[in-house]
């Protein structure tokens, strides 16, 4: 289970405070899928980096599965990211001069995977993903956008994460593709128990998931 408890998050800058996040709390069960939205500068996409361990809050809790995460030290938080989340990101963030097998492949490595079993698992991971044998071998220039974040999402399940963290995974497909992929990550939440938070502007993908939380000007307004 993921608890946020009464999160703030303020940046100091020259201007003064921005008070980006403002006592937000919600939980999210294990194997939910849930979404949430909010316009540019809401406070989504910080909520998303706190919920990653990518940055700590200014005030509040952030629990995940009896782990208070903002009370690890920075190793841990390194380690934490490795082994309980997975990361899709709108861009993909492949590694371009490497295949599609390898991007897989050096997520299992980062992970501690042992060594003689990371190519099977790699293969298995993105034929799960629909990635076929060829394309396996491709670098990601040679693959379409759809194909890149199935890609992705195969490396974000490398290390069988306790949730997935997706910011816009959809944002840069077209209707069809980004269909697809909205249900291979509601596969993976029903199928594997993963629970996961996609951050996104689709409101007819954030309909479709268990429940959807509304950011305005840092606070949550719906659960």
């Amino acid at each position: 289970m993921l608890e946020v408890k009464n999160v703030s998050k303020t940046f100091n800058t020259a201007s003064g405070p921005v008070h980006a996040l403002k006592d937000i709390t919600f939980k999210v069960n294990t194997g939910e899928f849930v979404s949430i939205v909010g316009k540019s500068g809401s406070g989504k996409s910080t909520l998303l980096s706190i919920l990653g361990a990518l940055d700590t809050p200014t005030d509040g809790s952030i629990t995940v599965d009896d782990t208070a995460i903002e009370k690890l030290s920075g190793h841990q938080q390194t380690k934490y990211r490795g082994k309980k989340i997975g990361f899709v990101f709108q861009q993909y963030n492949l590694i371009p001069n490497l295949t599609a097998l390898e991007n897989v492949v050096l997520a299992l490595e980062f992970g501690g995977y042992p060594a003689t079993s990371r190519v099977d698992r790699a293969v298995k991971l993105l034929e799960s993903v629909g990635i076929e044998e060829d394309q396996q071998h491709r670098r990601p220039t040679r693959l379409s956008g759809g194909q890149q974040q199935r890609v992705s999402i195969a490396r974000a399940l490398a290390n069988e994460p306790a949730f997935i963290l997706a910011d816009e995974p959809t944002g840069n497909l077209d209707s069809a593709t980004g269909k697809k992929i909205f249900d291979l990550l509601h596969d993976l939440s029903r199928n594997q128990n993963t629970t996961i938070v996609v951050v996104t502007h689709d409101l007819d993908i954030a309909g479709k998931t268990d429940r959807t939380f509304t950011i305005v000007d840092g606070k949550i307004t719906t659960k």
